[in-house]
């Protein structure tokens, strides 16, 4: 068996297709078509099925592809180790939600590209309820979460900043009228939410139902940017954490209710796969994050 095989095998894998597999690696579709059969030969087993043009993994294949994975990313892992150069290169790959991909990530990006700009620097948007996933499936190295503090014993979670929440309306809100307002204050009006299924929204739907306050109308949606805007026009109450409306509060465009929410906390957690090998381009990823983020929270 030969690393070149293992090689071609896996590009095989990623492409279902002889022809783009050859032009990828610079071989000819023949060759790509010998070394497979070799490698079917020596295992004894049929890795790929030929169904007409297209090309299906057998069970055997996708059981020999996580080992093939292994094998290549440990070498993977000796070229990084043994390179005699001191610039840190690589690839990381992040994902996180709208929210923070939009008002806590932008600065550490910035700030990773400045020190290490031989790095490439992969950012794939994710729905919170697959994060961590991703982590497990190996399609990220680095997620960040807006949450409740997690714990895991498969995953390594840090948490980076507190993220207060706010109940916030337009200036000419009706309620702003009340200096303590009190559950029945509720009762009947119109709340702008998140959909439900991410972990904030489940933590305000409990709060109000321990309030007492069951009458409301809600409107969903699935972008945080909707929700501010909408509230800007006075068509509801916006739930929302800090970061997003900071500058509409500064500017008077939206103002927050004086609506205590004490059993709700929310934090920006960083989290990788305890298995996962961190190469010198993660590491570096993982310190300027938490120097960074951190850092927000300081100020």
């Amino acid at each position: 068996m030969e690393l070149r095989q293992l090689v071609t095998f896996r590009t095989v894998t990623s492409t279902l297709n002889f022809s783009r597999a050859a032009a990828a690696l610079n071989y000819v579709p023949s060759n790509v078509t010998m070394q497979m059969q070799a490698l079917e030969e020596e295992l004894g087993v049929r890795l790929i099925d030929r169904l007409g043009k297209q090309l299906v993994l057998t069970d055997a294949g996708n059981r020999f592809l996580l080992y093939v994975d292994k094998v290549l990313n440990t070498l993977d892992e000796a070229r990084i180790v043994m390179c005699e150069s001191e610039q840190v290169t690589g690839t990381v790959t992040v994902s996180a939600n709208e929210v923070l991909c939009a008002y806590r990530l932008p600065a550490l990006f910035r700030r990773f590209r400045e020190h290490h700009p031989s790095v490439r620097l992969i950012f794939r948007p994710t729905p919170s309820d697959y994060l961590k996933q991703s982590l497990c499936d190996g399609k990220a190295d680095v997620v960040f979460l807006l949450d409740e503090p997690l714990r895991s014993t498969g995953l390594a979670i840090e948490s980076l900043i507190e993220e207060p929440f706010q109940l916030l309306v337009a200036p000419n809100h009706p309620l702003l009228k009340w200096s303590n307002l009190l559950p029945e204050h509720f009762q009947g009006e119109l709340f702008l939410l998140n959909e439900k299924g991410c972990t904030y929204r489940t933590l305000f739907d409990r709060a109000l139902t321990r309030e007492g306050i069951d009458s409301t109308m809600n409107l969903e949606f699935s972008s945080a940017e909707a929700i501010k805007q909408c509230a800007m026009v006075g068509l509801g109450i916006a739930f929302l954490p800090e970061m997003v409306v900071a500058n509409e509060l500064d500017r008077g465009e939206l103002v927050a209710l004086s609506w205590e929410m004490p059993e709700l906390r929310v934090v920006t957690q960083m989290l990788w796969h305890k298995e996962k090998w961190l190469s010198p381009a993660i590491s570096a990823f993982l310190d300027i994050a938490r120097d960074t983020l951190m850092g927000v929270e300081k100020a």
